[in-house]
């Protein structure tokens, strides 16, 4: 059975909040903070870049978009889920930095075409909803890692932000073919973002750094 748009929807919701408030519970089980902790560092990771997406949206829509989780608390429990599990069961994994690197890779991608999604929904013009997807996509990931004092991948030249937008650009660029479902359409672009993501992992793929040049 096919999902609908809202089920869709909903799963790119809970998967990407998961996985971004799970990633953020490995940053504090490397920083060894206490369960408090987790749980902050899981609700910010989990809900940021969501949130401010939400705030812009509703400046623009004048007050018609609310923020996502404010109203349904259901978020912000699944956030404490995520971290409570990885305060308790963090030893799983072998390697948590490598495991932080690969579940922010999975959030990324959920939330890159989700937030394209959710603008383009909301009348956005195609090009900001890009944006604010790569917002969605990113910016709980940077909130958590200037908390936790982390060497942020937006810092460095890796292809991160580049796997984001690529994400949220394909998403909106197949909008225009009508022989693609919604579903098609929303898998292929998380598909292809995490694909980039994944090779950028795998074989320390970087874009070139900027290079300074004597003066002419």
């Amino acid at each position: 059975m096919s999902l609908n748009y809202a089920s869709l929807l909903f799963f790119i919701d809970i998967a990407g909040v998961l996985v971004f408030a799970m990633s953020g519970a490995l940053v504090a089980a490397r920083k060894q903070l206490d369960i408090v902790g987790f749980c902050l560092i899981g609700i910010v990771t989990g809900l940021g870049g969501g949130t401010i997406r939400d705030l812009l949206l509703g400046t623009v829509k004048a007050g018609t978009i609310e923020v996502f989780w404010l109203d349904k608390s259901f978020y912000l429990y699944l956030c404490i889920a995520g971290a409570v599990f990885v305060f308790f069961f963090h030893h799983m994994v072998n390697s948590r930095y490598r495991a932080v690197l690969w579940a922010d890779a999975i959030g990324l991608s959920l939330f890159a075409v989700e937030g394209a999604k959710r603008a383009l929904g909301a009348g956005i013009d195609p090009s900001a909803a890009v944006l604010l997807g790569v917002i969605t996509a990113t910016f709980g990931g940077i909130i958590r890692d200037v908390i936790c004092r982390e060497d942020s991948p937006i810092l460095r030249k890796e292809i991160y932000i580049t796997a984001a937008f690529t994400g949220a650009a394909l998403y909106a660029a197949l909008g225009p073919l009508d022989f693609l479902s919604e579903t098609a359409r929303t898998l292929i672009a998380i598909a292809a973002a995490f694909a980039l993501r994944a090779a950028a992992l795998t074989f320390d793929l970087t874009l070139p750094g900027f290079r300074q040049r004597p003066p002419a």
